[in-house]
């Protein structure tokens, strides 16, 4: 039995509210790489709670109005 659950955020369209602000700006203010935003945009990577909530807390948001956890059947 594999783990099909998946972590999908909202980055890409949070960026775009907050004056278009790129992925280097959102990394810099998150602590972490560039590589690591475009990752988390294309669904390729969990973070940590750690950056989930530094993220989340970039664009003034609780960490569930930015990640959502889908739990496979």
């Amino acid at each position: 039995m594999g783990d099909e659950s998946v972590i999908r955020n909202s980055i890409r369209r949070l960026r775009f509210e907050h004056g278009e602000m790129t992925q280097q700006q959102l990394a810099d203010a998150a602590g972490c790489t560039r590589q690591t935003i475009i990752l988390l945009e294309q669904q390729r990577y969990a973070p940590s709670l750690t950056l989930a909530f530094r993220i989340a807390r970039v664009f003034g948001k609780g960490i569930e109005e930015v990640f959502m956890f889908e739990e496979s059947e």
